[in-house]
């Protein structure tokens, strides 16, 4: 029997590197799997099991990850990158995680394909250190959940035009969800550090990470305590 999972894969305008994930989903065995376009994207989609779903919804990840959770019907719920690249690992880990059905957030650990500078290996160090001790996994790292959780967290801040993982991960830790490593890993590519430099994209990173922290937690725990009183 399939997962009782929905995988919901957002791809930004003229972005092809699904075509890899999708291929790779098909082994997957899942419920569902949406990959979620932004309209005006008419990208031809060669994919024509059952088990997968096409749909457009308004530009903007957090409002594509919205569209792909409201088209979907399953329990869980998987999110990933659509430059994701999976190991027989990351299946297991994923369907090992969804049988035991627990109120929490899982991801994977990050590794970086070889389309990036040298360097990389660091980035991955540190990814791995921030979830570690922070408890905060971003969005590459291919965050999986049931859809109670999800529901509980208000779904993705459509009003956010980046960090909308970061933001979600955050009111996880406000409402006391715990945020669980699953193990194996997730690779994804590191054709921007290419394109853009391996430092300047690094430390414009760590700037937004620190800066999105500041405002998230606090906005966070604002709401959480307006909840509580």
């Amino acid at each position: 029997m399939p997962a009782n999972v929905a995988i919901i894969v957002p791809a930004a305008p003229g972005d092809i590197a699904w075509r890899v994930l999708l291929a790779q989903l098909q082994g997957a065995n899942a419920k569902e799997i949406c990959l979620v376009l932004a309209e005006g994207d008419e990208t031809p989609v060669d994919m024509h099991a059952s088990a997968f779903k096409v749909l457009h919804a308004p530009v903007g990840r957090p409002r594509q990850l919205n569209a792909g959770v409201a088209a979907s019907t399953a329990d869980w719920l998987w999110f990933l990158h659509a430059d994701s690249v999976l190991t027989p690992a990351t299946l297991a880990a994923m369907h090992e995680f969804v049988g035991w059905d627990e109120d929490a957030i899982g991801y994977f650990q990050l590794r970086f394909l070889d389309d990036g500078p040298r360097w990389m290996f660091l980035n991955a160090w540190g990814a791995a250190l921030r979830s570690r001790l922070l408890g905060l996994p971003f969005g590459d790292q291919g965050l999986l959940m049931p859809r109670r959780v999800l529901h509980a967290l208000g779904g993705f801040d459509e009003g956010i035009d980046r960090g909308e993982d970061h933001a979600l991960v955050w009111t996880a830790h406000a409402r006391r969800i715990p945020v669980r490593a699953l193990g194996a890993s997730l690779r994804t590519s590191a054709r921007r550090y290419a394109e853009q430099g391996w430092w300047r994209t690094t430390w414009q990173h760590l700037c937004l990470t620190r800066t999105q922290a500041a405002e998230f937690s606090r906005q966070a725990r604002a709401r959480a305590a307006i909840e509580r009183a």
